[in-house]
């Protein structure tokens, strides 16, 4: 852009692009720049708030916002949408106001939300075109910080993104751990040696017969858990990541016999604390529905805990085992 003084009038040309890789999905993004609620979180430069924010993100729909800075000085923008395609266009007016109504700038936007192998390439296109313009204070400041604010608000979308998704995964999983009185060496082999598992595994009342157990990337471990009542359900999992006395990744998939399946993503993870082991489980449901029907009809919560206590007891049995030997 280039200045004028402060009594220069005419039509004004100036564009601004702007090209941002977001860690999330282009649903989402799409999702935080047309919901009110999500846009009065982040729109703005840095420390400003947006205590009015109306957004009917249709062809023909009106955008209104009141940002208000630091120093509580408010800064009014009204604007419409010409192009709304879910999750992959947006295309609208924006008019900076004063505080009597009058425009001051306005500008044409266009926004595109890309697929970028799951997550999402992001471009603004910001072009200003007012009429009948007067270079005042407020404008020529408007336009010198044009970049800077959409800069400050696009770090501030992509906190908003990760809030989200944090939000999202918290509604979707189930979080469990543990610390033992045993060493880590003690604690991993008796995850990964099916000899050990099955003295351990499952809830209390259960028992459980290990058909294959190949914990390597790429491994499966097929599995059947019996019930206390009879009740048979078999499972497999399939290992993602195993690193040895860190962390072990696999999905799984299967259920109770004659029932809806059950799938999810299970990380365990292994930190030596001293002599003692902590024991992290997460387990993450392709949804929150998902999960909240496991813990409602199998007590997958008080499940989890019950099989990290029934690994206590085996762990301490086995070093009162080997103390006895030595």
């Amino acid at each position: 852009m280039t200045a004028r003084d402060e009594h220069a009038t005419g039509p004004l040309h100036a564009e601004l692009t702007l090209t941002r890789i977001f860690d999330a999905p282009r649903e989402l993004v799409f999702q935080v720049w047309t919901d009110s609620a999500h846009l009065a979180r982040w729109w703005g430069p840095a420390m400003f708030t947006a205590p009015v924010c109306r957004v009917d993100a249709r062809p023909g729909g009106e955008l209104y916002i009141v940002m208000r800075s630091p120093q509580g000085d408010e800064y009014p923008m009204k604007g419409v949408f010409q192009e709304v395609v879910r999750p992959e266009r947006l295309v609208f007016t924006s008019i900076a106001l004063d505080g009597a109504g009058n425009v001051l700038l306005e500008g044409l936007n266009t926004i595109t939300f890309e697929d970028f192998h799951g997550i999402t390439k992001f471009t603004l296109r910001a072009r200003l075109v007012t009429k009948d313009f007067k270079m005042t204070p407020q404008v020529a400041a408007a336009l010198s910080g044009m970049e800077q604010g959409w800069s400050e608000s696009l770090y501030r979308l992509a906190d908003e993104l990760e809030n989200s998704l944090t939000a999202a995964l918290a509604e979707r999983e189930i979080f469990i751990s543990r610390v033992f009185d045993a060493p880590l060496e003690m604690v991993w082999d008796a995850w990964t040696d099916p000899k050990q598992v099955v003295k351990w595994w499952g809830p209390r009342g259960f028992t459980t017969t290990i058909h294959e157990m190949d914990v390597r990337p790429g491994g499966v471990w097929h599995q059947t858990m019996h019930g206390p009542d009879g009740a048979n359900y078999p499972g497999k999992s399939v290992f993602a990541e195993v690193i040895k006395h860190k962390r072990i990744v696999f999905s799984h998939s299967g259920g109770k016999e004659g029932a809806p399946g059950v799938n999810f993503k299970s990380t365990w993870t292994f930190k030596a604390e001293g002599d003692q082991t902590k024991v992290t489980i997460q387990m993450v449901f392709d949804s929150a529905e998902a999960r909240d029907r496991v813990v409602r009809e199998f007590g997958a919560i008080e499940g989890g805990k019950q099989t990290l206590s029934r690994l206590g007891e085996f762990l301490a049995e086995s070093i009162r085992m080997d103390s006895v030997k030595n």
